[in-house]
């Protein structure tokens, strides 16, 4: 008996499941913002480029703040195009700790996110109550989890742990019912949204110590020491950089590492999550810090001279 031909949804059936979910999130009082489709990545333009006209004719408009519980301009903007979804975290009221695995080149046996926060519960003698999550294509998990009342908890990057980041202010998640080439993102656990347990928001709130140099974490030892003395050189300009030319900062920096990408001396993870710590510590947000350094190393990397040439 033959196969049946499964036929991919239509563009029209993609926008209608789409919209259902940003609907879904609305209802729940998540604030939205539309993912370009199949992607992670916000829709409309960043800061750097942005027209100063429109929504924006009073300055630049983040996806943060662009982020609406609003039926009418949610149904309008999945109208033009199947939109994957993203849940503005700050402003939903929502900490969400991402719990990432490995990436290729990391070093064999690391532990992936689980891991690192089942490790930080028993270092800790506490344990994280039942709560809603979502399976991300990649394999890891999102734990959603309401923020504190008091206070503005920020996004951070590996702060719990290895492989564990949260997304809160200044940062967003990918809804459930968004896919990527890698997959779907899924509800795992459909359980009630539980508080942030008070002993992780100490955890998040407590001083840190002043790093001249944000260290990238999990470097494989196959870096050369020329990549990782510019890695460290240039994450650390970044982490000092004061308002007013951080982005620009973080641009540059992550370009000058963009070559040593292209060259094989350096795997991309490894210098994006650096920066990503770098750009937090100056206090960029999370999203515009990932939108910066993506665009750097992809220019970089599409423009630098061979090795060879270079040397």
């Amino acid at each position: 008996m033959s196969t049946p031909l499964i036929t991919p949804p239509t563009d029209r059936a993609a926008r209608q499941h789409l919209l259902a979910a940003a609907l879904c999130c609305a209802e729940r009082d998540w604030p939205v913002i539309p993912l370009h489709p199949g992607s992670k990545r916000p829709a409309g333009h960043p800061e750097r480029s942005c027209p100063g006209t429109g929504r924006c004719a009073a300055g630049h408009r983040t996806p943060e703040q662009r982020a609406t519980t609003d039926p009418e301009p949610i149904r309008s903007a999945w109208a033009h195009a199947p939109y994957n979804v993203g849940i503005a975290t700050g402003p939903a009221g929502l900490l969400v700790i991402d719990l990432d695995v490995p990436k290729p080149g990391e070093k064999e046996g690391a532990p992936d996110g689980a891991t690192s926060l089942a490790a930080l519960c028993e270092r800790a003698d506490e344990h994280l109550p039942p709560t809603y999550q979502v399976r991300t294509p990649s394999g890891g998990r999102h734990l959603y989890f309401t923020a504190p009342p008091s206070g503005r908890l920020p996004s951070s990057v590996n702060r719990l742990g290895p492989h564990i980041d949260t997304r809160a202010w200044g940062g967003y998640v990918v809804a459930p019912g968004s896919t990527t080439p890698d997959g779907a993102y899924e509800v795992l656990d459909d359980a009630p949204v539980a508080p942030l347990p008070h002993w992780l928001t100490l955890r998040l709130t407590e001083p840190t110590r002043p790093a001249a140099a944000p260290a990238p974490l999990l470097i494989p030892e196959a870096v050369t020491r020329r990549a990782r003395a510019a890695l460290e050189r240039e994450t650390a300009a970044v982490a000092t950089t004061g308002e007013g030319g951080r982005n620009n900062r973080l641009l540059a920096g992550a370009r000058a590492l963009g070559r040593f990408v292209a060259w094989g001396e350096i795997p991309r993870h490894v210098v994006e999550e650096a920066f990503q710590v770098g750009g937090e510590a100056a206090g960029l947000p999370s999203a515009e810090c990932r939108a910066t350094i993506r665009s750097a190393l992809d220019w970089s990397i599409r423009t630098c001279r061979r090795r060879d040439d270079a040397a």
